[in-house]
């Protein structure tokens, strides 16, 4: 259960049902619990990465990312926006060597990535 969780994390933004909402599979995975397991956040992180495997949850959520950033998480549930904060919040701050590489992979232009940045900057402030 622990191991779909994270990509719930960046997937909280990202699993789409087509032509809907992104499913709500993930609303109630405790993000928390996930940011706060090395284990876990490496795992999920990799496989976005295309460094090393994926759960079937992750491949669905690796196919979906670039959308969920494009769109600001249009898609998402009220549970998905609120997590994918405290994911966005928790990398920046926490994890910022692993943020690079993602903004790397999705946002090499830095053109989504900065807004997170910068809406972050304004909460601490």
């Amino acid at each position: 259960m622990k191991s779909i969780a994270l990509f719930g994390l960046l997937a909280l933004a990202v699993l789409a049902t087509t032509g809907a909402k992104y499913t709500d599979k993930y609303d109630n995975t405790d993000i928390e619990e996930i940011l706060n397991n090395d284990r876990l956040l490496l795992g999920y992180i990799k496989c976005v990465l295309d460094e090393g495997p994926c759960t079937p949850d992750g491949k669905e959520l690796k196919s979906h990312i670039q959308e969920g950033l494009e769109t600001n998480c249009a898609e998402c549930t009220v549970a998905q926006r609120t997590n994918m904060e405290k994911i966005f919040r928790h990398l920046i701050n926490k994890e910022h060597e692993h943020w690079e590489a993602l903004k790397k992979k999705f946002d090499a232009n830095n053109v989504y990535a900065q807004k997170y940045e910068d809406d972050l900057k304004k909460f601490m402030n």
